[in-house]
């Protein structure tokens, strides 16, 4: 449950949102179940916060730091997450269906089960997520990175995998049916069982 204080503080703005994560580096804020739909939190500064359970449908977060926070089971819908940090985040559950996740990074994020059915991830930087048992059913991952990627069980059907590098991922169990893989970089990586 989210707390009070760092509620308070956010709804002044981000601007002083962010000053004040500036001046108080220790705190790790408690955003945990409040709602945010449709919320403008661009550059806002969500490293290390607890979101889980957090509604944030159709909330822009463009170029958002959500480096290490963890936002298991929130639901992101058809939010903007261009050119956000998602570094390390835990993304355990949820839910990014038609996110636009454009350059996002989400090297070393945890998306264990995540849904990101008709997401845009062109450009992201994925290298070492873990995906396993993520739906990405119809997803663009054009020039996306996955090196060392976690993608066992992942539901890739219908995923644009144009010029993605899939470098020592580990794809086996992975559902690829109508997956479009032109140009994929397949180098070393694990596709049967």
């Amino acid at each position: 449950m989210a707390q009070l204080e760092h509620l308070e503080i956010l709804a002044r703005g981000v601007a002083t949102w962010n000053q004040w994560r500036e001046e108080n580096p220790a705190i790790q804020p408690d955003l945990g179940e409040a709602d945010f739909g449709k919320a403008n939190f661009a550059k806002i500064n969500l490293a290390s916060a607890n979101l889980a359970r957090a509604i944030l449908r159709g909330a822009n977060l463009r170029d958002a730091n959500l480096s290490r926070a963890t936002l298991r089971c929130a639901i992101l819908r058809d939010a903007n997450l261009t050119h956000a940090n998602l570094c390390k985040a835990d993304l355990y559950q949820t839910d990014f269906s038609r996110a636009n996740l454009h350059a996002a990074n989400l090297r070393d994020a945890v998306l264990l089960e995540a849904i990101l059915d008709l997401t845009n991830l062109a450009g992201a930087d994925m290298d070492r997520a873990n995906l396993r048992g993520a739906r990405l059913c119809a997803a663009n991952l054009t020039f996306a990175g996955l090196s060392d990627a976690n993608l066992c069980d992942a539901n890739l059907r219908g995923a644009r995998l144009r010029a993605t590098d899939l470098t020592n991922a580990n794809l086996i169990g992975a559902d690829m049916f109508g997956a479009v893989m032109h140009g994929a970089v397949l180098t070393g990586s694990k596709r049967w069982k």
